[in-house]
């Protein structure tokens, strides 16, 4: 094992490698075009070449051709397994280190009667809000739900304000929050963290107080659809269909019987999915 690791540290043991890594590991499990990574980073294509080439011999990523491009995803298993290396092997388990997630841990991960679920985009003028009504609407017994935004608009869009309001959603209360709200000393205790936009998973944002449950849930951006007035109104109506649909999968899942890493699991395989976009 300690000759599959060193490879792996030394691939991490680079700043730009480094975020290469972090950034898909924030979008897991999206599969990114080259393009994307070296718009997001800086990086010249040459240059992100070169390093994904060095993380893909380390077996920390995967490369799969999509049409003419070729994307790029975690390879979630070495990481695994390098943590576990790590905590199990070279620093013998210890507990006084703190470490939040021992990959053995076969606990219920969830032992609450109600959950804190924050959902986050750019603007919180559309997509998080949308999946912020339908949380509450659909198990608001069992979620306290939330939304925000990494740079929020100052009031919520029209469009998405429409589609609630057809679809029988108290908006009284609605309104575009900064992410910074929610990490604050005193705010509430996140238990699940979901991104549901690629902008705002790109970001780097500090790790979250207690470790929450995170996963990203992409949904195309139905703000940028250009044409008729019909057919923004459609945009809006696909995109809240597709989250209410991960919502549904999400609070359907068996908490109190699902250990961390189990319920870390499902929570991506939903992600995985591609949800019929109907309401």
């Amino acid at each position: 094992m300690e000759n599959q690791v060193i490879p792996t540290l030394a691939a991490l043991a680079h700043p730009q490698r480094l975020a290469i890594f972090r950034l898909l590991m924030r979008r897991f499990p999206d599969a990114l075009p080259a393009g994307e990574i070296a718009a997001v980073l800086a990086l010249k294509p040459s240059t992100l070449s070169a390093y994904l080439s060095a993380l893909a011999q380390a077996g920390l990523v995967t490369q799969a051709r999509s049409g003419t491009s070729l994307r790029y995803a975690i390879q979630m298993s070495t990481v695994r397994q390098t943590l576990d290396f790590l905590l199990t092997d070279c620093c013998r388990g210890r507990a006084d280190l703190g470490v939040a997630l021992p990959l053995s841990l076969k606990e219920p991960a969830m032992a609450n009667d109600k959950y804190n679920v924050l959902f986050i985009c750019t603007g919180n003028s559309a997509r998080s809000v949308f999946a912020e009504s339908v949380l509450r609407a659909t198990a608001g017994d069992r979620f306290n739900a939330y939304s925000a935004g990494t740079a929020p608009f100052s009031a919520l869009n029209p469009f998405a304000l429409e589609v609630l309001q057809a679809k029988g959603h108290d908006v009284s209360g609605l309104r575009a929050k900064n992410i910074s709200e929610f990490q604050d000393p005193e705010a509430p205790r996140m238990d699940f963290v979901f991104t549901v936009c690629d902008r705002a998973a790109n970001e780097e944002c500090p790790a979250w107080e207690g470790q929450p449950i995170t996963g990203h849930w992409g949904v195309p951006d139905p703000v940028k659809v250009e044409g008729t007035d019909a057919q923004k109104s459609l945009a809006f109506q696909q995109a809240y269909g597709a989250l209410a649909n991960r919502i549904r999968a999400f609070t359907a899942l068996p908490f109190a019987a699902l250990d961390r890493i189990s319920l870390q699991t499902a929570v991506d395989d939903i992600a995985s999915t591609n949800p019929k976009e109907t309401s």
